[in-house]
């Protein structure tokens, strides 16, 4: 995940001063931080906390629980986590971090004392009162990493990596039954799958949890006006060409098929090949499903430079100071968003961009707690249904 910027401190006793007017060269675009869509965010946040008696200690209910497992000695993963307890805590939610493996030897304990990142996994697993757990990665790397996100119980998984999540997301299904979290995903059900303008979930069913990095930049696109809200719900990205450089399993592949499966055109940039995503394919690549209508992806012969020619965003997520989009490639009136901790654009891009978001770590970090009380709320329904079926 990329890197959170920080936020201003608040005066004790007193609004947030007033933060001054962004400086904009003349002619250029403007420079939009997460912490500007944040607010809004933050705000739904604090207003689902307050209106569910459940979650709030005072009204006799439990405060929602985060846990992070960290297992790297990595400084970036430390202060990713001590930015979410902060975060938490500005909000009310409990936040505990459980530092295994690696990230205890680093405090001085012994190999054989500090337990391993699966087993801490599972006990937060079992923990009835631990509410989201999220594991702080790159630990091994490749599939071991990945047989870990699958260790994680979809009812308590808020970064949305676990194969029900994904299944979901690929396959286009926005709405399902709180109970299947523990059973096989229903793409076969019409009404998990059926989109409404207003994105009401049909009776019965809730909203499928995305990945939390991935959802974040949606947010990011729907704040900044890529996304149309006249149009139909799933397809107000329509009509839009967006690049999205790096097609990793955690944030690149995910993004384009979400991106896509909401109506654009998604031209994929990997290192070694490029891609498209569209929920609407060429009549050479047309392919017809007979499960839910979702995106597909097809080959193109286009290279990078064609693809940013054309493209109305730009999202570009590659982990290395040294990898930068030129501004000369880019189509006037462009917005460009940055996903790694690194900055991928390069320094002059608001002279081409119309918008230029820099991070979205903040809101990456809104969208794990969001996460976190929704998948609260869908384990309580799923126990309800369960009682109710003994009787």
């Amino acid at each position: 995940m990329s890197k959170p910027a920080s936020s201003a401190p608040i005066p004790a006793g007193g609004d947030a001063p007033k933060k001054p007017a962004v400086v904009q060269p003349e002619g250029a675009g403007i420079m939009i931080p997460a912490s500007k869509v944040h607010q809004a965010t933050k705000a739904e946040l604090l207003a689902w906390l307050d209106r569910e008696d459940g979650f709030k200690r005072e009204k006799g209910g439990r405060v929602p629980r985060l846990v992070g497992v960290l297992a790297t000695e990595k400084e970036d993963a430390r202060n990713y986590a001590e930015f979410t307890r902060k975060s938490c805590e500005s909000l009310g939610i409990e936040y505990e971090l459980r530092q295994v493996g690696a990230a205890r030897q680093s405090l001085g304990d012994q190999p054989n004392v500090s337990i391993g990142v699966e087993e801490a996994i599972l006990e937060a697993n079992e923990d009835d009162d631990v509410d989201g757990i999220m594991v702080y990665y790159p630990i091994h790397g490749g599939s071991q990493d990945q047989y870990l996100q699958q260790c994680v119980s979809p009812y308590k998984d808020v970064e949305g990596l676990n194969h029900k999540f994904l299944f979901n997301l690929y396959h286009n299904v926005r709405y399902i039954s709180p109970k299947t979290l523990s059973a096989v995903p229903e793409s076969h059900l019409p009404t998990s799958t059926q989109a409404n303008k207003d994105d009401v979930p049909p009776p019965g069913t809730v909203k499928s949890v995305l990945p939390c990095t991935p959802l974040a930049i949606v947010k990011v696109l729907e704040y900044v006006g890529v996304y149309n809200k006249l149009l139909a719900y799933g397809d107000r990205a329509r009509g839009k060409v967006i690049t999205v450089i790096n097609r990793s399993e955690v944030v690149g592949r995910p993004l384009g098929a979400l991106l896509a499966n909401d109506g654009a055109r998604v031209l994929s940039v990997d290192i070694d090949s490029i891609v498209e995503f569209s929920k609407r394919p060429s009549a050479a690549s047309a392919h017809t499903s007979r499960f839910n209508p979702h995106h597909v992806v097809s080959p193109t012969n286009m290279t990078l430079q064609e693809c940013l020619r054309v493209s109305d965003v730009v999202i570009s997520a590659v982990p290395h100071k040294d990898y930068k989009v030129k501004t000369e490639w880019l189509k006037d009136g462009c917005v460009c968003v940055n996903v790694a901790g690194d900055k991928n654009f390069e320094a002059d891009v608001r002279q081409k961009a119309s918008i230029y978001v820099p991070s979205v770590g903040q809101m990456t970090i809104a969208m794990l707690q969001r996460n976190l009380l929704r998948l609260r709320k869908y384990r309580e329904m799923a126990a309800e249904t369960q009682e109710a079926n003994l009787f």
